[in-house]
């Protein structure tokens, strides 16, 4: 987890797991499209052994957090 510590540009990052369906994910957001764009550390693949299924990239429409740097991000507030 300490490589992500220092990714410009990355505001969260999420792990997710589900052991009865054996899939797992990840959720970023990062504060430009451009920064989402770069190569990221990953021990997950050499872990797991694949590369993952499926990778798809969103606009982020709304967001509430407590800390200050996640609140209010997305296209709704532009």
């Amino acid at each position: 987890m300490d490589a992500f510590e220092h990714v410009p540009g990355l505001l969260f990052k999420a792990w997710f797991s589900d052991e009865v369906t054996e899939r797992w994910g990840t959720i970023y957001v990062f504060e430009s499209r451009e920064a989402s764009e770069q190569e990221l550390p990953s021990r997950a693949r050499a872990l797991i052994g694949k590369e993952p299924d499926i990778v798809e990239s969103f606009d982020l429409e709304a967001s509430v957090s407590v800390a200050a740097e996640l609140a209010r991000l997305g296209l709704a507030f532009e």
